[in-house]
């Protein structure tokens, strides 16, 4: 627009002369600097570019027309018109500007075969108008190009400086290493690292502060990196300089290392160059070491329970079972008389060593499940006679404390493959609770029924019941809700947690459910054949051809059995 706005007053000298070419270029030039000058204003900058473009080459066409020589000054200003698009513009502009200067090539033809005397004028004018509207145009290109190289060079300095200042301030130690492995980089943070200068680590410094053992791990790493372009990470021990101390000994720190290939696909090198970050971790890998240890020890310990109460139970066993035979004796007058008093001490003697012997039997049993030796011997049994030998078991209990038991039984309950001994003791262990925490005077049901392709067992009791984080810890050995000094119920608290571990070895499910004042009822699901489910055998039956279904008179033992 500043050209064309100088050259104007010399454009209307000469068409007052009568030469109107130089103004229409003037004209047209002043005109497309003002639509383009709008249209980046309004951050149009694409539709800026274009106009710049067309007005460039509109221009060359008016010059070409009027020039009746094929290789003019016209055709060469048209010529920038593509360059300046593939300088400003992207690819749509680009294509459409090559596709009009072929279209202008093809008129230039046409006009040096048949001259348009419209536009003639003279030889000398035309020289002076193509003249200086190509060095116009070509001052235009060359602002175009220099300013786009000075604001790449500004973002390549800028990138560059980030990048240094990023390399330079980071907390893992950056280097950078040539397709050949020679060390070209090391960021400041490498000397904290290695306590030492970064001069320091070139050459085969580095490779030799790696520990003998390690060495093949990084090289192979490295490689993969730099022949394979792969990116690896390896934690390795790398030797650590004290500056300080007067003698070097060797201390070695665990090192993060992770390789990464620069990869050019333009350059097509065998070999990479790899940026490789250095993170010391030292202080993981010693909580990983505590963590194992502390492993270790409990699992040590945990053994060392097992062993203790295992050998504890065994050796307890022998003197209880004479102490509570002896007693029992005593009691029932083999011995001879004995007088009221004695006959009473005598009973209580064997009492507790009934109740002692009951104790080392869950101290066995939970050993047992610990250390895995609790062997199973599933075969197959109706389930509902566990609830009436169960009954008899806890009977005397229940009367003591008042207690009603009620069995409600599902009719034709399938064949259950379990281990028929450690499933009384699940039901015999939720008795045991569920009568010891009712109220006197309270009922314990058992509901036993088919629930998909296992048999459910239940055992609900109106008692104290449980708060809602005491249920969380159902199944923890020795855990109690009162497990104070002052408690009211006495017990060891393996009840449950035999009653979860024989659950578990039978691949079954335990669940609890409870609410404070409202009682207790705890299901136990055990899979109908055993822990190895076959859903072809329990898998349900769909009839094809229902008959009528009969009036049934329904005998005594199909009812729902209530035992009390």
């Amino acid at each position: 627009m500043l050209a064309s706005a100088l050259l104007m007053p010399l454009a209307m000298y000469l068409l007052v002369g009568g030469a109107a070419l130089p103004f229409v270029i003037a004209a047209m030039g002043l005109a497309s600097g003002m639509i383009t000058l709008a249209l980046h204003q309004h951050a149009m900058y694409e539709e800026a570019a274009a106009g710049q473009v067309y007005s460039i080459m509109a221009v060359g066409l008016v010059l070409t027309l009027a020039d009746p020589n094929l290789a003019d000054m016209g055709l060469a200003i048209a010529v920038l018109g593509p360059v300046l698009a593939s300088l400003l513009a992207r690819g749509p502009l680009r294509r459409q500007g090559w596709l009009l200067l072929g279209v202008i090539g093809v008129l230039a033809v046409v006009a040096s075969l048949v001259p348009m005397a419209s536009i003639s004028i003279n030889d000398l004018t035309l020289k002076l108008v193509s003249g200086l509207t190509l060095a116009v145009v070509a001052g235009i290109v060359a602002l175009s190009a220099n300013r786009i190289r000075g604001a790449y060079d500004v973002y390549d300095k800028a990138q560059m400086s980030a990048y240094r200042h990023l390399i330079e301030h980071v907390q893992d130690a950056v280097i950078r290493f040539s397709s050949n492995g020679e060390l070209l980089l090391a960021s400041r943070s490498s000397e904290s690292l290695f306590g030492c200068r970064r001069y320091e680590l070139s050459g085969a410094s580095l490779g030799e502060r790696l520990h003998v053992l390690d060495r093949p791990a990084y090289l192979t790493a490295f490689a993969d990196a730099n022949q394979g372009g792969k990116s690896r990470t390896i934690e390795v021990r790398m030797r650590q300089d004290d500056p300080v101390a007067g003698v070097r000994v060797p201390h070695f720190i665990w090192v993060e290392i992770s390789f990464s290939p620069v990869l050019d696909a333009a350059k097509g090198e065998l070999r990479y160059e790899v940026v490789a970050l250095f993170r010391d971790v030292t202080e993981r890998r010693d909580q990983q070491a505590a963590v194992e240890e502390a492993r270790r020890v409990a699992e040590e310990a945990s053994n060392a329970k097992s062993r203790f109460l295992a050998t504890i139970g065994h050796e307890l066993r022998t003197p209880l079972n004479a102490v509570v035979g002896f007693s029992e004796m005593m009691s029932s007058g083999i011995g001879g008389d004995l007088s009221p008093t004695h006959k009473e001490y005598a009973g209580l003697i064997h009492q507790s060593g009934k109740h002692l012997l009951e104790v080392v039997g869950m101290l066995l049993d939970m050993s047992k499940i610990e250390a895995g030796k609790f062997e199973l011997q599933p075969e197959p049994f109706l389930p509902d006679t566990l609830v009436h030998n169960c009954f008899r078991l806890v009977e005397n209990l229940a009367q003591e404390r008042q207690i009603r038991l009620v069995g409600d039984i599902s009719r034709h309950l399938p064949m259950l493959v379990a281990d028929e001994r450690a499933c009384r003791q699940i039901l015999l262990n939720l008795l045991s609770n569920a009568i010891k925490f009712s109220h006197e005077g309270g009922t314990v049901t058992v509901t036993m029924k088919r629930q998909g392709q296992c048999v459910n067992m239940s055992v609900v009791d109106n008692g104290i019941g449980m708060a809602p984080e005491s249920l969380q810890r159902v199944g923890e050995p020795f855990f109690q809700v009162q497990d104070g000094l002052n408690r009211r119920y006495e017990g060891t608290g393996l009840g449950l947690s035999i009653v979860k571990g024989l659950v578990d070895l039978h691949d079954g499910t335990l669940r609890a459910m409870s609410e404070i004042g409202a009682g207790t009822m705890v299901t136990v699901l055990l899979p109908i054949n055993g822990p190895a489910i076959k859903v072809v055998e329990t898998a349900t039956v769909t009839p094809l051809h229902r008959e009528p279904a009969p009036i049934q008179v329904t005998p005594w033992h199909d009812e729902k059995r209530k035992a009390q």
